[in-house]
């Protein structure tokens, strides 16, 4: 038996489908934030600063072990000094005199090759220290900016989710007041091919854009005022007002 409902009621399927366009465009729109990428760029640069940051920490690290281990070559080399002065001395020896004022000049050489390297290694560890530095104020700056981004991305959603709310309940109250046969249909309809109801205006079915042929309005013609008919295009239930040219 074809279906049939009062035109006041197949009319509601407009605002029910108005609605659920509005709640699609909602969703849509929370997957697609401009604040939701906002933070997921940010992020990505975090992530990147971070790794720059570990490695700038093994550098620095190993920085100072090197000069831990050049300090200590000097330590060495300061204590045989003043072992071979306390021994040089002591000693009445000419030839031990020798030996000792050869080794001394040795170990002074030595030593101030050391305090060069030391120098040098110490120059790379402030280096090091300094880009350390420097790449961590650049992530707390930015750890700043997504703190920013995040609150912004949380308001928008919950923007979105209060309209989400309003519209919804909205929904269910223009559904409520649906006959549950012809609100059957339409779910059925909008879940098969995306749009419940089509509004004919001027022979042109909303959903599809396309007008009806001769013969699709003719049949639209002779139809009852409460025979429930598919637009032929988009398969939408087909919305007859004053403004559909019949």
């Amino acid at each position: 038996m074809a279906l049939t409902a009062a035109p006041e009621d197949q009319a509601l399927l407009l605002d029910l489908q108005a609605l659920d366009t509005k709640l699609q465009q909602l969703a849509h729109r929370a997957s697609t934030l401009p604040e939701a990428s906002v933070v997921t760029e940010l992020t990505a640069a975090r992530e990147a600063i971070q790794r720059r940051a570990i490695e700038q920490t093994g550098a620095a690290e190993d920085a100072k072990l090197e000069l831990r281990r050049t300090e200590s070559d000097v330590e060495v080399v300061d204590a045989r000094i003043a072992r071979d002065r306390e021994r040089l001395q002591s000693s009445s020896s000419v030839k031990d005199i020798q030996a000792f004022e050869q080794e001394l000049a040795a170990l002074a050489n030595r030593k101030s090759d050391l305090e060069d390297i030391e120098l040098a290694v110490m120059e790379a560890a402030e280096a090091r220290d300094a880009e350390l530095a420097a790449t961590r104020a650049e992530l707390a700056e930015l750890d700043e900016r997504i703190a920013t981004a995040v609150a912004a991305r949380d308001a928008a959603l919950d923007a979105l989710a209060a309209d989400r709310r309003h519209a919804e309940a909205n929904r269910a109250t223009v559904a409520g007041k649906v006959p549950a046969d012809l609100l059957a249909l339409y779910e059925k309809q909008r879940e098969r091919y995306g749009v419940g109801a089509s509004l004919l205006r001027g022979g042109v079915s909303s959903a599809s854009g396309v007008a009806l042929n001769s013969t699709d309005l003719g049949a639209v013609r002779a139809a009852a005022p409460d025979a429930v008919l598919l637009c032929p295009d988009s398969n939408a239930v087909l919305i007859r007002t004053a403004e559909s040219g019949l």
